[in-house]
């Protein structure tokens, strides 16, 4: 397939315009570190908690809205085995950002701290604080991957540019913009690359709708498809109508999933410890949660669209996409075929905005646990401002190729996108739920919690790579040599996580304190520095101003 010149060049200018913004954002940040108390790691990573509150949505939903929320929306609609049931993105974040907004944003902007795994490390200790960083780097490290593949199909289909060029160029430009600014750099480049989202996808939506090749006859079959619907936990089949889909019960399991495993990435949290005060960081995760589901919309119509298309009426002809494999590249497929070409160029760029929108706040999220919580306070307790600083920069330069170099192994957006969440749900969110809410709960507890989620999901199997089950849960069925759970096992893990972290804590707290067993066997020193913890997790202002004063000088 030849180049489009025309619009390559387009992608370039923008990929330029994107650039020109982050190097804007370091400067900018380099004026707030010139006025502001805080230390430059902090800058670097929460802004100074200095983030406005418009910046502050804009660049919470920029982070969600990425490659994978738009492809993911548009290829599971499209998708003849799933359907309008399976747009869960929009709603799951809604519910995400919600959630957020009433039980998370208040307790952590409060406390001050400065990365997700703050409260574990004053809780539990640095041990643990390594463990749970390696789910969670391993699942922004997916969500780059996720992400990385949608610009890559897109640009391929609709430019004839090659997929693994369009993912270098991409990676690159938001590795340099990232590594130059910080927090200041991504979110200022997120306002814009947000707007053109949000235009570009709305003006696709119209010129889909009234595209020759989506008859009347096939829309109103499709409308069909889309609003009967048969339940059965087992499997998709038609047993209601020909034209009849089944809604299976993993739906509301599968967003659930996506909802609550949103709520454990650390992108999430460096937004809202941002955020000037508590009540501004909970205004913007319950604004982000409207603007996140309108932009999802558009996905939804082109999915719906791509599936009443007649494909023998455009260039892509016979079979469709869906009996070519090619379901998790619809997306562009929809936009070349359905669209004029100036408007498939547009489209093209949407996605690359979304990209890099998600993967420098991914980038940023884990240097910053890294650099905040292992190096600082592990590895180099003396490590200096820049020092630290060119941590994170290292960071984001080593999560960023592993991301890179993972994209270009699946051609299943979708299936990236739930995968990187899944990790998140069944072990961090436990963890999170239990330390922000539940005093009681301290370090046996929490390693047992993870261990008890880790073994649970880890036994039953992943599809997506090849892992078969150990443990069966009732109504598996294998399809394709391929043994498939119907049942919501994840929900298992996430559940015994969640109700063993305070069982485990509770019944270990007062075995020490009636002396069943010697204290001797407190290895973890838990109960004889119970009175230190409560204090660590509220720090005194005027202490925490006496040490900025200290770094400073």
């Amino acid at each position: 397939m030849a180049v489009d010149v025309p619009g390559l060049v387009s992608v370039i200018v923008f990929y330029v315009c994107i650039l020109a913004i982050g190097v804007w954002g370091s400067r900018k940040s380099k004026k707030v570190e010139k006025k502001c108390s805080s230390s430059k790691s902090e800058i670097a990573i929460i802004g100074g908690r200095n983030i406005n509150i418009l910046v502050g949505i804009f660049t919470m939903t920029a982070t969600w809205v990425g490659g994978g929320y738009i492809m993911g929306t548009a290829e599971s609609v499209y998708s003849p085995t799933q359907g309008l049931v399976w747009a869960l993105g929009p709603p799951a974040y809604v519910l995400c950002f919600f959630v957020a907004g009433l039980f998370f944003a208040k307790p952590m902007r409060s406390k001050r701290y400065v990365t997700m795994l703050d409260p574990f490390q004053n809780r539990y200790g640095k041990a643990f604080t390594v463990t749970l960083l390696l789910p969670a780097l391993v699942s922004d490290i997916l969500w780059v991957a996720c992400i990385l593949a949608a610009l890559g199909g897109t640009m391929s289909i609709i430019l004839g540019l090659s997929s693994t060029i369009s993912i270098i160029i991409s990676a690159a430009v938001s590795i340099v913009y990232t590594l130059l600014g910080g927090l200041y750099s991504v979110a200022y480049t997120d306002i814009i690359q947000l707007c053109f989202i949000f235009f570009s996808l709305w003006l696709c939506v119209p010129f889909m709708v009234l595209s020759p090749a989506v008859t009347h006859s096939a829309y109103e079959d499709t409308l069909c498809v889309y609003s009967q619907f048969c339940f059965t936990w087992h499997e998709v089949r038609n047993v209601r109508c020909d034209k009849c889909k089944v809604v299976s019960f993993s739906n509301p399991v599968l967003l659930v999933l996506q909802a609550l495993g949103g709520l454990s990435y650390q992108a999430l949290y460096q937004r809202i410890l941002s955020a000037a005060s508590s009540v501004q960081a909970q205004i913007s995760c319950f604004a982000a949660a409207l603007t996140v589901f309108i932009m999802g919309i558009p996905s939804v119509v082109i999915g719906v669209m791509a599936s009443a298309a007649d494909w023998n009426q455009t260039a892509y002809g016979l079979p469709p996409p869906f009996e070519r494999g090619e379901t998790g590249k619809i997306l562009p497929l929809a936009l070349q075929h359905l669209t004029p070409t100036w408007v498939a160029v547009l489209g093209t760029g949407s996605v690359a905005a979304a990209v890099m929108s998600s993967m420098d706040s991914v980038l940023l999220s884990s240097a910053s646990m890294f650099t905040q919580n292992i190096y600082k306070t592990t590895l180099r307790k003396t490590a200096s401002e820049r020092e630290l600083q060119w941590v994170i920069r290292i960071s984001v330069l080593v999560v960023g190729l592993a991301g890179t170099g993972l994209a270009f192994g699946d051609d299943s957006v979708f299936s990236l996108w739930v995968l990187s969440g899944d990790l998140l749900y069944c072990v961090i969110f436990p963890q999170l739920l239990c330390v922000l809410h539940f005093q009681h709960a301290n370090t046996y507890g929490a390693f047992f919690g993870f261990v008890v989620g880790l073994l649970l999901r880890g036994l039953s199997g992943e599809p997506i790579l090849g892992i078969p089950p150990v443990l069966l849960y009732p109504g598996w069925r294998e399809e394709n040599n391929v043994i498939r759970q119907y049942f919501p096992y994840r929900t298992v893990a996430m559940l015994f996580s969640v109700v063993s972290i305070p069982a485990v804590s509770c019944l270990l707290k007062l075995i020490f304190e009636h002396q069943l067993i010697p204290q001797s066997w407190d290895f973890l020193q838990v109960f004889k520095k119970k009175n230190e913890v409560e204090e660590d997790e509220a720090p005194d202002p005027c202490e925490e101003m006496n040490q900025v004063h200290n770094t400073k000088f």
